[in-house]
């Protein structure tokens, strides 16, 4: 393995220190030296083959041989002191960078993942090696998948499509992109993927065929006017085809760019003259031409591409770039990383210009406090496609795809699209919420009168950036507003979960929270739920959860005994809803269910004592009364089902099914034909064409809701019926 990589190393890597690497070889050895993979593999393959992705690349001595660490601080007993003191502080904070949030304990699989991604960015902004060595880490994964259960695979190749290869894109790594891309396709749809796979194979010789003879004709065109060039077919990578299957219902057939002619010259001007006989040779297609040399992508990607009418009347797409601009494409900014030369500074002029999207994302991540809302996010600055336009002095401006003339003013500048009154394209006025197209002029109208933006314009606006600039601006113009919109909405929610907000928020409950979140008061808490950077939900759940704990742990049980017994002399003239249930052997005590687990009649249930609310009951596997039995054992009380004929109990079940004309409708049906009384329906489509229904019904014991379910489940297309818990 050491040999393997040391012989990458003399390939590809200009100035790398072996001894250092030799010695870091043996550190990760003997730190994994008892742990094995999923594959049966001694550790130390894994670590091995990332430090050879690194190499492929032609990386520096510190990043091969934090790739070969790059596991030793969060699965060994090795610490970030002992990587200092064996090697440096360079090398250490790169392993560190890496290394996940393991520590902490989150509430969601969303809230990991989005911290997770947040130190990934920050690590990122500090040293952007640090993604260099958790793609080729993910890549390895990726290659190795196939040792992991099903659900796993599913998982990382899910994270993989969402995050790492979106960022390998960014970064303008292609090649690692590509493969991660295939790979998650391979795992996440596999009847798809071999069935193109097998497709493709079937026409390669037939392809290859027509590739070949088209080179050789542009080869003798090109070798006649002087031009060297290197010539190649490149196939499209799978994802690329399955996309594009996809998205424009196309079968295999109609695609017709599977293979791409990649022609390389040895600088801009032989890009342009061989692009001349190209179109000389084949007829070019209108609108198929696309110039990356002089309009580079933001990943640093440039190259002329063109479609033309090959042989036989087949349209192929011809790619013509330098080898550098080639090395580029490949690697992207691994390819330019400036201590390959082993140079210190020679990071090039335009460095800052490659990472403006980074910083762009780490400057509205600082604003977003919410997990679902801040991936969203995130994910969208990723994968969004993009438009070019000019600024009336030429700039070339990239914006998210159907961006608007309010995104470019935010791009320009913050006071600009503050105080944006209007916008000009190619001369004349469009409205704000005309969406931009590439090759456009756009020219900003601004006054020094605007009152500052509309709060509409954060529908209008594609980009995050404008959006937390805009969000900026009413947090700080508009503060006392966003307070009280804040505190209406923290009492909105408050009353519909049946609490009085003033009540649930004195004292040291709402400074838990606001402190939480490191605010310096309570109303830069009410600020920040006025313009929707946190969910009032969330503020309302936690000073529920510390006022209940606080009020369980002031009250006895002879209180709580005595409050029951006085409210239940108060009700004596009001007959109870849950006269079926016998409390301690005594009927018609004051009792209620609990709405988080919501029993019926056939269901074990069992009583907890509240603060002035009688007695919750709860279903016995409810989690909430499971850890109320473990921690305060002194408040359950027995409770049994009594006579309950006729009447209706309040339950709720969810629904899992392939999305489908008429799902909704049928099931529909069942419940009327069962004559259940339907209280409320929800339902949603998610991303992979699953449908989610939440039904909550009235049933009158567990038999009828077993027999309703049984019912639902024979549906076509129905995965999954089941009640929904806490």
């Amino acid at each position: 393995m050491l040999k393997k990589l040391l012989h990458k190393i003399e390939n590809n890597c200009n100035i790398v220190d072996k001894d250092l690497i030799v010695k870091a070889f043996n550190f990760s050895y003997a730190a994994h030296k008892e742990q094995k993979r999923e594959s049966g593999e001694p550790y130390i393959v894994h670590p091995v083959e990332v430090a050879c992705i690194l190499a492929e690349m032609g990386l520096d001595t510190s990043t091969i041989i934090a790739g070969l660490l790059h596991d030793v601080i969060e699965d060994t007993v090795y610490t970030y002191d002992d990587v200092c003191r064996e090697f440096n502080i360079e090398v250490a904070d790169l392993v560190e960078g890496v290394t996940k949030l393991g520590l902490i304990k989150y509430k969601t699989k969303e809230e990991e993942q989005a911290d997770n991604v947040r130190k990934m960015l920050l690590a990122m902004a500090k040293d952007i090696r640090v993604i260099l060595i958790k793609l080729a880490d993910r890549l390895h994964n990726m290659r190795t998948l196939k040792y992991m259960p099903v659900a796993k695979q599913k998982q990382k190749a899910k994270e993989t499509l969402d995050i790492y290869a979106p960022l390998a894109h960014r970064l303008g790594m292609s090649k690692i992109k590509w493969e991660l891309e295939d790979l998650s396709l391979r795992y996440l749809n596999p009847n798809e993927y071999y069935n193109l796979v097998r497709k493709i194979a079937e026409k390669r010789v037939e392809r290859e065929e027509n590739i070949n003879n088209i080179i050789l004709e542009l080869k003798f065109n090109l070798n006649m006017v002087g031009i060297e060039a290197d010539m190649d077919g490149r196939p499209k990578h799978f994802y690329s085809i399955y996309r594009k299957m996809v998205t424009k219902n196309k079968t295999l057939d109609q695609v017709f760019d599977l293979t791409a002619v990649r022609i390389l010259v040895n600088d801009i001007g032989n890009c342009y003259a061989a692009l001349g006989i190209v179109h000389t040779v084949y007829k070019p297609i209108p609108g198929r031409f696309k110039d990356y040399i002089a309009m580079p992508k933001p990943n640093m990607y440039q190259s002329l591409h063109s479609t033309v009418i090959g042989p036989h009347g087949k349209p192929f797409e011809i790619q013509i770039r330098t080898y550098e601009m080639h090395k580029t494409a490949e690697y992207g900014i691994a390819a330019h990383w400036k201590y390959k030369e082993g140079v210190e500074g020679g990071e090039d002029e335009n460095s800052e210009s490659k990472f403006s999207w980074l910083k762009d994302i780490l400057e509205w991540q600082g604003e977003t406090f919410d997990a679902e809302e801040f991936m969203e996010g995130f994910k969208i600055d990723l994968f969004s496609d993009e438009v070019f336009v000019f600024s009336p002095k030429g700039e070339v401006i990239n914006l998210p795809l159907d961006a608007t003339p309010i995104d470019f003013a935010y791009r320009i500048h913050t006071d600009i699209g503050h105080r944006c009154m209007g916008a000009k394209v190619n001369g004349r006025m469009v409205p704000l919420e005309y969406h931009l197209k590439t090759g456009e002029i756009v020219e900003i109208v601004t006054s020094p009168t605007a009152k500052g933006p509309n709060i509409d314009w954060l529908n209008i606006t594609k980009s995050n950036q404008a959006k937390s600039k805009i969000k900026a601006w009413f947090k700080k113009a508009k503060r006392e507003e966003s307070i009280e919109k804040g505190k209406e909405l923290l009492e909105r929610e408050s009353k519909r979960q049946e609490y009085n907000f003033g009540v649930i928020a004195k004292g040291e409950a709402i400074e838990k929270i606001y402190k939480k979140y490191n605010f310096r008061n309570v109303d830069d808490l009410f600020a920040y739920v006025g313009v929707g950077d946190i969910m009032p939900s969330t503020v309302v759940n936690r000073l529920k959860e510390v006022y209940e704990n606080k009020n369980k742990e002031n009250m006895t049980v002879e209180d709580i005994e005595n409050k029951i017994t006085k409210s239940v002399e108060k009700d004596d003239k009001k007959k109870m809803d849950y006269s079926g249930l016998i409390v301690k052997g005594e009927g018609n005590l004051l009792a209620r269910f609990a709405k988080c687990c919501n029993p019926v009649p056939g269901d074990e249930i069992i009583g907890y004592i509240t603060k002035g609310r009688g007695v919750s009951v709860h279903r016995r596997d409810c989690k909430n009364a499971q850890a109320l039995v473990k921690n305060e054992i002194n408040k359950m009380i027995e409770v049994s089902w009594g006579a309950s004929e006729g009447k209706g109990y309040i339950t709720e079940i969810q629904i899992k099914a392939d999305d489908r004309y008429g799902l909704l409708s049928n099931i529909m049906e069942i419940i009327t034909l069962t004559k259940t009384h339907l209280y409320s329906i929800n339902a949603k489509t998610l991303k992979n064409g699953v449908a989610l229904i939440n039904i909550k019904l009235k049933v009158a014991g567990i038999e009828s809701l077993k027999e309703l379910k049984k019912k639902i489940a024979k549906l076509s297309g129905v995965i999954e019926v089941y009640r929904i818990k806490n």
